[in-house]
């Protein structure tokens, strides 16, 4: 690989592990019985797509800490792009999304397979739970496996335990306080940096240096530009959520609404309200309401532009990513890790998608 950062090659090299290691667990799935064939389609599916950020970050963690290009190291990166398949099928079941990345979710995809059986929205719900629960599991498979010596991996280990319990707790806070009467911006995001922000930069930067042998310095760099970038990434899906192309996003508009989640940019306008406001956003936000989710979204979304709440969520991203860069230039890291991670915090916090 270029000592030049080249994200479409580094994408395409994800891409191929990705595949090939989703392709052999397919087999090894309708191996038992052909009748799992949807099931292997839906894990194939869901590593299909994707920025390849996470794997990215563990990448260049691992170049941070002095290390070569290693094909090894790329297996091991693209393990953390299974641990964000397995999140989002969770995700998406727990939110009840309808689309993601333009095309049906794990969930609704699987209904064809089982409307025979006595209850198939339930069925396939199941299906796509476990389909979640598997793409976990080649996580931690497609890590040990990646070629790097068990030395090396012993180093990440603990880390990999609290990637995994803090993303849960993340997911369950979420569904802890969806529906709080008072949307709360410090929840809102205690919830965004734990079910996103952690997983998405800082843990993968953090193995990848760890796996690379890297000193505490180095180690709490990490995670002062991983957490803040971690944060904007995610304050920016909430912005694109609402106000995005859905063309772009591959999402549905209003499903942030629908789902009447806790998302800083929703806690962010309630503070900002008034009284009348407030009273207009809890009709809006009912589980009763009469308006189809996107009259209510629509309507969400005049009241946030009014009271400029995305202007607000804009100005916390760009103290993150300033907060992050700062870090950054605090450590004195080889010139391609520098370039590339001083890249990466631009594309995570600056995009349409």
């Amino acid at each position: 690989m270029s000592e030049r950062w080249e994200p479409g090659a580094f994408k395409a090299r994800v891409d191929q592990v990705l595949r090939r290691f989703a392709a052999g667990e397919a087999d090894h799935l309708t191996a038992i019985d052909a009748s799992l064939g949807p099931v292997a389609d839906a894990v194939e599916t869901a590593v299909a797509e994707g920025k390849r950020l996470r794997a990215a970050f563990c990448y260049w963690g691992w170049r941070a800490a002095g290390q070569p290009d290693s094909d090894a190291l790329v297996r091991a990166a693209a393990s953390m792009e299974l641990v964000h398949a397995a999140a989002v099928v969770h995700d998406d079941l727990i939110d009840e999304s309808p689309l993601r990345h333009g095309r049906p979710t794990a969930h609704l995809a699987l209904r064809g397979s089982v409307e025979h059986h006595p209850e198939p929205a339930l069925a396939a719900r199941s299906l796509a739970m476990l389909a979640g629960d598997l793409l976990m599991s080649m996580a931690g498979q497609l890590f040990v496996t990646s070629g790097l010596p068990a030395a090396y991996l012993s180093r990440a280990r603990p880390l990999w335990a609290a990637l995994a319990r803090e993303l849960v707790a993340g997911e369950c806070l979420e569904i802890l306080h969806t529906g709080a009467p008072a949307p709360d911006t410090a929840t809102s995001l205690k919830v965004v940096r734990y079910k996103t922000a952690k997983y998405t930069v800082e843990q993968p930067l953090m193995i990848g240096a760890l796996l690379g042998g890297a000193g505490e310095r180095l180690r709490e760099g990490c995670s002062a530009y991983g957490l803040p970038l971690g944060e904007a990434f995610q304050l920016r899906d909430d912005l694109l959520g609402l106000f995005g192309d859905p063309e772009l996003t591959g999402k549905d508009g209003s499903d942030d609404v629908r789902g009447h989640r806790p998302t800083t940019l929703l806690a962010e306008t309630w503070r900002l309200a008034g009284e009348e406001d407030r009273a207009h956003l809890r009709t809006l936000l009912a589980p009763e309401t009469d308006l189809p989710a996107s009259d209510a979204a629509d309507s969400v979304r005049e009241v946030m532009r009014r009271l400029k709440a995305p202007d607000r969520i804009e100005d916390m991203i760009t103290a993150r990513v300033e907060e992050a860069l700062r870090a950054l230039d605090g450590l004195d890291l080889p010139g391609p890790a520098a370039i590339a991670l001083t890249g990466l915090a631009h594309s995570a916090a600056v995009r349409r998608s």
